[in-house]
C-alpha cells in the first residue's frame, strides 16, 4: 500500500512562559496524560482527514462499514460507542457524499443495512494511508515494539479481561 507524503503535525500553540509547569500536579495522572495525548493526536488527525472531506467520526463509521458490509445502523452505533441519533447524522453525511448506501433489511423493515460504495472504499483507503503516515510522524519517538505495547495497554483499558 502506498503512503501519502508525511507532513509535520499541526503546530500547537506553545504555552506561555507563565503557564509552563502549572499542571505538574496533574501530569502523573494517567487519565490527564491520556487526554493530552488524545487531544494532540485528534487535532492533527482532523487536519489530515479534512482535505479528504472526512472527520474522525465519519472516517470511523466509514471504516466499520467498509469492513462489515450490511452492518445495521444500530450495530454501527454500538461498535463506535455512540448514541444512535448521532450515528444517523454521520450516516446521512456519508450517504450524501456518495460514500455509502442504505438498504432495507429484508427481515426487519425498520432497519437499514449499510454498504460502502466504490468511492467510499477508495476514500477510506486514502484516509487510512494518510492517518498511518500521521501516526508515523506523531509517534516517531517510539519504536515499533513500544507502539505495539501502547496499543495493547490501551486495549486492556478499553476491554478489561
Amino acid at each position: 500500500m502506498s503512503r501519502t507524503p508525511v507532513t509535520k503535525p499541526a503546530e500547537q500553540t506553545p504555552p506561555k512562559s507563565d503557564t509552563v509547569g502549572l499542571d505538574r500536579g496533574l501530569r502523573p495522572l494517567v487519565g490527564y496524560t491520556m487526554k493530552r495525548a488524545t487531544n494532540l493526536m485528534q487535532t492533527d488527525a482532523a487536519r489530515v482527514l479534512e482535505p479528504l472531506g472526512l472527520r474522525i467520526t465519519t472516517f470511523s463509521a466509514l471504516s466499520v462499514i467498509c469492513d462489515t458490509p450490511d452492518v445495521t445502523q444500530s450495530q454501527l452505533a454500538a461498535s463506535l460507542n455512540m448514541e444512535r441519533s448521532n450515528t444517523v447524522l454521520i450516516i446521512d453525511a456519508l450517504e450524501e457524499a456518495g460514500l455509502i448506501g442504505r438498504h432495507r433489511v429484508l427481515t426487519d423493515r425498520r432497519s437499514f443495512a449499510l454498504r460502502a460504495t466504490l468511492a467510499g472504499v477508495k476514500r477510506r483507503r486514502a484516509a487510512l494511508a494518510a492517518l498511518e503516515a500521521h501516526e508515523d510522524v506523531m509517534l516517531g519517538g517510539l519504536t515499533a515494539k513500544e507502539r505495539n505495547t501502547l496499543v495493547a495497554l490501551l486495549r486492556r483499558i478499553n476491554q478489561p479481561e
